[in-house]
């Protein structure tokens, strides 16, 4: 058979695994099911899980097909600089979420990010916010859906259509029935099976190419642009070609736009966090999920590395980067080990894919449904329209998976997405969490502006939208995504202070809460005494920034 058909020659013990995986799955979203007896059970859990419950959950719902493919597709193309990815553009963003922004979160008792932003901003705002999330992700369960119907197609040989739409309904089955308890509950699972696949992949794939020392030989005799083991400037990540303006735009449009945005005002991970029993736990629950989250690259990154110094893509004209870890599953693991892997494989996919959904039905039902079309109606009502929205975002999904398969590297396309959503939400939110006199008008004016002009920058972009782009600048790959992230900033920033200046701001005693110069240090008992450090968030997140400066300085 040619090397470059991707095939996973399964055998029976495969099978038998990947079946007892799917057991468990829908076990636990028949289990979970018997505990939603209202909204708030299907759509936040009841608020009642443990911090290291939820911590797990905030990392494997970010641990999805985009992460795992997508990471290792741009390790394989560019090397080491993807790390950067993880120890600039997550750990002090998530940290940043559980000392500073959570208090107000969970403080506020609020059920979705959408819903702060309606107390904050008010009506228009919020129904901005509301339909831009909304969107986001369906569009990015489209990406999880296409790269989960990509890995049934490699299986069973089947064609990608009915790939995908048998893909959606595995998915569907176990969300419908238990809601955000049983997403979490598998997230769990799937992180330790995630774990469990990746790490066989990466030794084999490590010992067969001579360890660390070989991995770099190889690398280094490539066509490789810039050092794929040099992580700093980190050009080929950028595709910038002075060293100086690539480290900008990795610190100001990864590290701070880009990566503040996600982690901070994302409502797939926020719920994650909001769902905890008290605040202690919400607020550590990020904090938790750094320190698994900052050594993750080493078996999905490393391993993308690894199949290109492996030739992998030798022989493609265009090479597909995203299936590198699906090249190295079907050249060096025996049955049995493949069996665990590809369920591994499915767990991401159906995590991260799972996650899009579970966030967009709490939004769509909460803050777009009950608040502005039917109003008033008991709580059953609503549970059962989540129910509907889960389903009508799966299908839709099933179609925005097409715009996901016109990419070889995922990674380009959903950094892309972060840069039109989350960038101008974090603009419009920090701005507003830490200046008073921002006004609700300021708030949904700058929240459209932001989006506009990322959009703009992505059409111009050479390669940010594919084939929708006309390449008037020369911004390619992921750079490009960068820009469009620190443009939707900016233009953010700027029109929502000139606005702001010539409206009328919200009296400062209905800020409480809202605003932090507004709320005494410990309006949401985010001070409370801890018997011991690593009960502390902020002792705990020190620990957690200390570990990855070290990191930094190690693989620099």
């Amino acid at each position: 058979m040619d090397a470059s058909v991707l095939r996973l020659d399964a055998s029976p013990v495969d099978y038998v695994l990947i079946a007892l995986y799917f057991c468990f799955v829908l076990g636990i979203g028949l289990l979970a099911r018997s505990q939603v007896s209202s909204s708030i059970d299907f759509f936040l859990s009841g608020r009642s899980l443990p911090a290291w419950i939820t911590g797990l959950a905030f990392i494997s719902a970010n641990l999805g097909a985009t992460e795992i493919m997508g990471m290792s597709a741009s390790g394989a193309q560019i090397g080491m600089a993807t790390f950067h990815y993880y120890w600039i553009g997550a750990i002090p963003a998530m940290l940043f979420l559980a000392v500073v922004m959570m208090p107000f979160y969970y403080g506020s008792g609020v059920r979705s990010v959408p819903e702060f932003m309606n107390r904050r901003f008010g009506p228009a705002a919020h129904l901005v916010n509301a339909i831009s999330f909304a969107v986001a992700q369906v569009l990015i369960a489209g990406i999880n859906l296409f790269l989960l119907a990509t890995i049934v197609h490699t299986l069973f040989g089947w064609s990608i259509w009915i790939s995908t739409i048998i893909a959606a309904l595995i998915v569907l089955s176990y969300i419908t029935l238990g809601g955000l308890s049983a997403a979490i509950y598998n997230e769990v699972l799937q992180f330790f099976v995630i774990v469990a696949a990746l790490l066989p992949v990466t030794i084999v794939a490590m010992h067969k190419i001579g360890g660390w020392g070989g991995l770099s030989a190889k690398l280094h005799s490539m066509n490789f642009a810039h050092d794929p083991m040099q992580s700093w400037p980190g050009q080929g990540l950028t595709g910038f070609s002075s060293s100086f303006l690539s480290v900008v735009g990795i610190v100001f449009g990864l590290g701070f736009v880009l990566s503040f945005g996600y982690w901070t005002t994302n409502f797939v991970e926020v719920q994650r966090a909001m769902v905890s029993k008290d605040m202690n736990s919400a607020r550590r629950a990020p904090i938790i999920g750094t320190f698994p989250k900052m050594f993750i690259p080493f078996i999905i990154i490393i391993p993308g590395m690894a199949a290109a110094g492996l030739g992998a893509f030798s022989g493609q004209k265009n090479p597909d980067y995203n299936n590198a870890l699906l090249f190295l599953m079907r050249d060096l693991l025996p049955n049995g080990l493949l069996g665990v892997a590809i369920a591994g494989m499915l767990a991401a996919f159906m995590a991260g894919m799972a996650a899009n959904i579970s966030a967009f039905n709490t939004v769509m039902s909460y803050d777009i449904w009950e608040t502005y079309i039917v109003k008033n109606r008991d709580d059953n009502y609503y549970l059962s329209f989540g129910r509907i929205a889960t389903v009508v975002a799966t299908f839709i999904a099933v179609g925005t998976s097409v715009f996901a398969s016109q990419y070889s590297n995922i990674m380009n396309y959903l950094q892309t997405l972060f840069g039109f959503f989350n960038a101008p939400l974090f603009a419009t939110f920090i701005l507003g969490m830490f200046w008073k006199r921002m006004t609700a008008t300021a708030g949904w004016v700058g929240l459209v502006s932001g989006t506009v002009g990322a959009v703009v920058v992505g059409v111009l972009s050479q390669d940010a939208l594919g084939g929708m782009s006309v390449g008037v600048l020369n911004l390619s790959g992921q750079g490009a995504s960068f820009v469009c992230a620190g443009a939707a900033f900016v233009v953010d920033i700027v029109v929502s202070i000139v606005v702001s200046l010539v409206t009328a701001p919200k009296p400062a005693a209905e800020l409480v809460g809202l605003v932090h110069s507004e709320t005494p240090r410990d309006h949401h008992g985010a001070n409370e005494v801890v018997a011991h450090w690593w009960l502390s968030p902020v002792k705990l997140a020190l620990v957690s920034l200390v570990m990855v400066i070290i990191l930094n300085i190690i693989f620099h």
